[in-house]
Parts: C-alpha cells; sequence; structure tokens
C-alpha cells in the first residue's frame, strides 16, 4: 500500500484534475510528463501481478492487452487534438511498436540469455505461430495500404479499413484461442532444467490481485487523460526539434514498450526466453490486432485523411524484420549473432527515423 505502484496512479488521476483544460507553466508540463511515465509503469506493474495470479500463458497475454490499451489511448488521444498532421501518428505508433518489440525486445532478451548459457532455447512451434500472426496482420495493415487504389495515398478506403479491422480483430482472436486453449503448451518456457533458476515471488492473494485491478484501471485512465494534456506539448518539442513527426509515434512506443522490455530481460536472465518472446511478439500482435480496429472506430470522429501505409524504407526494414525474425525462430536455437543481428536492425530502425 505504501510503495511507488499504489501512489503513481493516483497522483496521476488527480494531477489529470487539476490540470485539464488549464494554460500549463514548463514546471508543470514536467511534473505531468514524469507522472504520466509513472502511471504507464505502474499499470504495466499491476498488470504483471495479474499475470502472475493467473500463470502462463495468460500473464503475457495480460501484459500485452495491458500495454495496448495504453498505446491506443495515447494515439486516439493525440490524433483527435492533433488534426491532420497526426494522420500517420497510427502507421507511425504500429510500425515502431513492430520493430522495437521484434528487433529491440527480442535482440535484448536473446543477448540477456546467450550471455549466460552460450545457446538460448525456446519452442519453436509457439513462437513461429505468433511469428507469422504478426506477420500477417502487419503486411495486412501497414503494407496493403501502400498499394491499393481505392482510396487516393497511402491510405484505404472505408470499406477495406473495416475489413482489416475485422480481419485483425479475427486473426488475434484465433491466436489467443490457440496460446491458451488448444496449444497452451507450445507457448510455455522449455527450459526444464533452468526452472529452478527462476525466482518466483509468492502467487498474490485475491485481495491483492483485486487491488492490482483496480490500479490498473485508474491508471489507464490517468495516462489517457494525461496523454490528451500533454499532446500539444509532444508535437511542439517534435518541431523545434526538427525532427520528423514520426518521432511522435516513436516516442509513444518507447514509453508503452518500456516497461514490457524490463519484463522481458528478466525473464530471459532467469532462463524462460521463452515468456520474453511470448512477451515480445505478443506485444507486436495486440498493438496491430487492436490498435487497428479502435483506430477504424475512431476514424468516424477524426477529421482528415487516415495514412497507414508504409513508405519504402520502412517497408524494407519490415521485410527485412521477418526474414530474420523467421531464420532466427526456425531452428529453436539462438545464439549471441542472432542478438546482434536483431539489435543492429533496431539501431537502423532508430537512426532512420530520426533521419530519414
Amino acid at each position: 500500500m505504501r510503495s511507488w505502484t499504489f501512489a503513481a496512479p493516483l497522483l496521476a488521476l488527480l494531477a489529470l484534475v487539476l490540470s485539464w483544460g488549464r494554460e500549463l507553466s514548463t514546471v508543470v508540463v514536467i511534473l505531468l510528463a514524469l507522472l504520466l511515465a509513472g502511471a504507464v509503469l505502474a499499470a504495466v506493474h499491476h498488470a504483471e501481478v495479474i499475470a502472475h495470479r493467473v500463470g502462463e500463458p495468460f500473464g503475457s497475454l495480460v501484459l500485452a492487452v495491458a500495454v495496448t490499451v495504453i498505446e491506443v489511448a495515447l494515439i486516439v488521444s493525440l490524433m483527435l487534438s492533433g488534426g491532420e498532421k497526426t494522420s500517420s501518428l497510427a502507421r507511425d505508433t504500429v510500425f515502431a511498436a513492430v520493430m522495437i518489440t521484434c528487433n529491440g525486445i527480442v535482440g535484448l532478451s536473446l543477448l540477456s540469455s546467450t550471455l549466460r548459457r552460450r545457446v538460448a532455447v525456446f519452442n519453436a512451434e509457439g513462437t513461429g505461430g505468433a511469428l507469422a500472426t504478426v506477420a500477417t496482420l502487419a503486411t495486412l495493415s501497414l503494407v496493403l495500404p501502400t498499394f491499393t487504389t481505392s482510396q487516393e495515398g497511402a491510405a484505404f478506403s472505408p470499406a477495406q479499413l473495416g475489413f482489416a479491422a475485422v480481419a485483425s480483430i479475427a486473426l488475434y482472436g484465433l491466436f489467443v484461442l490457440t496460446q491458451t486453449v488448444r496449444h497452451r503448451d507450445y507457448f510455455l518456457p522449455v527450459e526444464s532444467a533452468n526452472a529452478a533458476e527462476a525466482e518466483h515471488a509468492p502467487r498474490p492473494s485475491g485481495k491483492t490481485t483485486l487491488l492490482s485491478l483496480a490500479l490498473l484501471l485508474v491508471a489507464l485512465v490517468a495516462v489517457v487523460g494525461l496523454a490528451k494534456v500533454e499532446s500539444p506539448v509532444i508535437e511542439t518539442a517534435v518541431g523545434l526539434a526538427g525532427l520528423p513527426q514520426a518521432v511522435v509515434g516513436v516516442v509513444i512506443a518507447l514509453l508503452v514498450l518500456l516497461p514490457e522490455t524490463i519484463a522481458a530481460v528478466r525473464a530471459a536472465r532467469r532462463g524462460q526466453l521463452q515468456i520474453s518472446l511470448n512477451l515480445a511478439l505478443g506485444s507486436a500482435m495486440a498493438s496491430i490486432g487492436l490498435t487497428i480496429p479502435a483506430i477504424a472506430i475512431a476514424s468516424i470522429w477524426i477529421t482528415g485523411p487516415l495514412l497507414l501505409g508504409l513508405g519504402p524504407t520502412h517497408l524494407v526494414l519490415l521485410a527485412l524484420t521477418f526474414v530474420v525474425s523467421t531464420l532466427t525462430v526456425v531452428p529453436g536455437r539462438a545464439t549471441l549473432l542472432q542478438s546482434g543481428v536483431h539489435l543492429l536492425l533496431f539501431a537502423a530502425f532508430l537512426f532512420l527515423a530520426i533521419s530519414p
């Protein structure tokens, strides 16, 4: 009750109430940004508590969905207040989430695991299915709009956007059914010899879990509101720095996925690389499978175009990411080399986002 994870959501919600609709000084903006970051971290912490109660692979699913709800809230808040200049924000954020998860989180997890055990072992069946789902969702939502002809520019027509939204929800639901019911064993850690190394905390009680659920909801409300308050400042800062508008999406994705990154690296260090991959690919999948339908609904109120199609540079990075990821996943084993390849792709993504 005295920990920062209890106080952060409540303080963030209080700050939201006090700052809503007011002119903010620089000091207040910085303070709100810190509270926003604290609320994001606290939200994922409480999702992790709930995940520990329900077990794997449900735990990874809870974390992925919680993170995606935050991401969708930030995207919609910024798009509703930003007008036409945020027309590509959803695309930029979702693409950034895919690159961060499939290269950044996977690369760091492989690095952490291979430095301790030389060869990292994971379940190729479950990870391969997750990767195939991510690749299909990304192609449907981020690649096809570049080549369709019904709408001018890299955008879907309303009918195409509706189809993409329904297909994304259906495919994501099918994956969740596979992960949690029909083939749950495909997504459990295979390093049974290292199970004793896992430093599990005691399973939280029902009361603790319910408290975390309530605080998770409070944190999500605070994140949505503070994102709305902070959105003009974020866009102004990016403009003054002379950076491309796409950097806004990268900042959102990095902020939201930071706790997931920490959780994945910790799992890899415990010898549970499969959990790390569940977190990474599950977050990428949820980011596309839930964000695109949410944006499709929000497009009713959003004025201006909704650009989803990637440009040539990002298409090359995305294709290379899926080719490399496939070669990493198929053997069910990885070494330090694979981690270096993924981290180099992640570095290239960050560099090209700043200097396209």
